[in-house]
C-alpha cells in the first residue's frame, strides 16, 4: 500500500504541479507581449494566450490539492508523520499554496483583465508576478528536494 501511496503522490506532483510551475514563469512574459508598452499590434493569440496560462494555473492548482493530501497519506502509511523533514515539507507546501492563491493567482487575474480590455499593462506588475512566481517554484525545488534526500532518513540516501 505504501508504494502505491507513494506512487500516486509523486504522479499527482508531477501531473498537478509541473504544469503549474511552468504556466505562472511563463505568464508574465506572456502578458508583456499581449499588451506592448510601443503601442504595437500584440497579435491576434496573445490575450488567448494569457487566458489560457491563468486557466492552467488555476485548474491546476485544485488539481494539486491531490499532492498534499496522498502526501500525508503516504507518511501515515510510513509512520514519517513526526520526521521533521516531513513537518518543513508539510509547511513549505502550505507557504508554496499560500503563495500561489493570495500572491500569484490573483495577479495574474488583473494582468488578465488588463490584456483582455486592451489597456496597457504595468511593467512593475509583471515583474512583481515574476518574482512571486519564482518564490512559489523555488518552493516546490525545496520541498522537492526534501522528499528526495530526506535528512536523517534510514534509506540511505
Amino acid at each position: 500500500m505504501t508504494k502505491l501511496l507513494l506512487s500516486l503522490h509523486v504522479l499527482a506532483a508531477i501531473v498537478a504541479v509541473g504544469p503549474v510551475t511552468v504556466a505562472a514563469s511563463m505568464f508574465p512574459p506572456a502578458a508583456r507581449r499581449a499588451a506592448p508598452a510601443d503601442g504595437t499590434d500584440p497579435g491576434p493569440h496573445a490575450a488567448g494566450t494569457v487566458e489560457l496560462l491563468h486557466r492552467i494555473c488555476r485548474v491546476y492548482a485544485g488539481l494539486g490539492v491531490l499532492v498534499p493530501v496522498l502526501g500525508l497519506a503516504t507518511g501515515l502509511a510510513m509512520g514519517v508523520l513526526g520526521d521533521a523533514w516531513l513537518i518543513a515539507s508539510v509547511v513549505l507546501t502550505a507557504m508554496a499554496a499560500g503563495t500561489l492563491i493570495a500572491l500569484v493567482l490573483p495577479r495574474q487575474e488583473e494582468l488578465v483583465a488588463q490584456v483582455t480590455e486592451r489597456r496597457l499593462v504595468d511593467h512593475r506588475g509583471t515583474v512583481q508576478l515574476a518574482m512571486f512566481t519564482g518564490v512559489f517554484n523555488l518552493l516546490w525545488a525545496t520541498v522537492t528536494v526534501l522528499m528526495i534526500v530526506r535528512p536523517g532518513s534510514t534509506t540511505g540516501a
